[in-house]
Parts: structure tokens; sequence; C-alpha cells
């Protein structure tokens, strides 16, 4: 048994629970937009859709954009007005923000993909006993809207949003959230994700990161010095195995 193991085994034992740990099981959270998914083509369709409706045509370009794409609404608003001068328009960004989400809204799947063996991954750490959640920072309603469309969201124990709680990522406390939802002990999980703001998350949580080196963001993964990293997603069950050990305590 991991060392702390078994106190923690206690500290999470309630009826129905055994104090054994065989409810006690650790849980895999995972990043959505990035990550799971390249979502950066529809979330650059929406901005635009935004900057055609000011009569300025479209500002971003899906590929050269992405990374901007997958830090969000907002960033894409600033990154596109600042191309016409307007970047520091922050009234203009509030008014175009809610006219992105209703864009994306209504094309939310259209150039979306999984990332290759995304959920091959999630099915193989089901079968060997870990908890899978997913923590975004995406709305939770948008988040849940295209997983739905996807097929995939009952795969997942739990979906914590950007606005499911009163904080979000890189605080800690959505990514515990994710656990709970999912059945999970807190102290046991491990965060798959693509960005800063994910590595941060775990460090602040003090559970490992492991970061994808792939997608828009894959270049500055090494920088920031995860737990993991992966090339692709064939890798993940032996790195959660090796990070944080079998699924249950």
């Amino acid at each position: 048994m991991i060392a702390g193991c078994d106190k923690l085994a206690r500290k999470y034992a309630k009826p129905g629970v055994s104090p054994m740990g065989d409810r006690v099981l650790k849980t895999v959270v995972f990043d959505l937009d990035g990550t799971l998914a390249d979502t950066s083509g529809d979330l650059i369709a929406a901005a635009n859709a935004c900057f055609q409706g000011l009569g300025v045509g479209d500002l971003l370009d899906p590929v050269r954009d992405a990374s901007t794409a997958l830090r969000g609404g907002r960033a894409m608003l600033k990154l596109g007005l600042g191309r016409i001068g307007r970047g520091e328009d922050t009234d203009e960004i509030d008014r175009q923000y809610p006219v992105l989400l209703a864009a994306y809204e209504k094309a939310i799947d259209v150039h979306t993909v999984f990332y290759p063996g995304a959920l091959d991954a999630v099915d193989v750490l089901k079968v060997d006993g870990y908890r899978v959640s997913i923590c975004t920072n995406k709305p939770e309603y948008l988040a849940r809207l295209l997983l739905r469309r996807l097929g995939v969201l009952d795969q997942f124990g739990a979906l914590i949003g950007a606005d499911t709680l009163s904080v979000r990522k890189p605080d800690p406390e959505p990514l515990f959230e994710a656990v709970r939802r999912a059945g999970g002990a807190p102290e046991l999980c491990l965060l798959v994700g693509d960005t800063q703001t994910d590595h941060d998350t775990a460090r602040a949580a003090g559970v490992p990161s492991v970061l994808v080196n792939f997608g828009p963001n894959g270049p500055i993964a090494a920088d920031l010095e995860p737990d993991a990293m992966i090339d692709g997603f064939a890798e993940l069950p032996d790195v959660v195995l090796r990070l944080i050990g079998p699924a249950r305590v």
C-alpha cells in the first residue's frame, strides 16, 4: 500500500464505504479544450462571427490563432480587435462576449474532433478502475452541450465548468469537486491538461500534472516542467500508474 493511503482510507470511510478502501478510488481529471479535443476551429469561427457583425471581416486564422482560441473567448476578442487597433476596448469585448457564446452554441461541433486515442485512453483507465472526470474553464452548459453532441457525456463521472463553482482553475477547488462528484478522494488524483492554467491548478492542489505535448500549446509544455508529458494518449495509462499507482487504495 502507498504510504499514507491507509490514513486516507480511514478519512473517507463512511456508511457504505469500506475502511479498507473498496470505494476510495483514484481519479484522472481531464481538461477539455486542447487536451481531450481540438475545439479551436469552432471557437475561432464564433469569434469571427462577432467581427463579421462589426463589419470588419474575419480577423482570426484557424491555424495561426489556435492557441489563443484555447485560452477563451475574451482572449480571442482581444487579439482580433487588437488587429484593428481596438485591443484595449474592454467595453466592446464585453459587448461581443455574449454574441460569441451564442454563435459558438449554434455551431459547437462543426470542426471539433477528439485527439487520436483520447477516448481509448479514457476507456482503458476506466477498465483499470480509475474514476474519470472533466474540469474545464469552458462554461458548464457549453461543455455539456459539446460532449452531448459528440455522444460522450456519459463516459465521464463528472463535469465541472468555469461557472459551476464560484471559483475556476487555477483555483484547486474545481479540480477537487470534479474528483468528489466522480466518487473519488480529492488527494488521490492527477490532472491532464495542456496549459499553464492546468499546471498551476495541479500545483495548487498538490497533485501531479500531466501535460500533452501536442495541439496548439504543445511547444510550451516542456517549459512548465510538469510531472510528466505525453506525446500521445496511448502513453497515458502507464504514466498514470507511475505517478499515482493502481486505481484502488
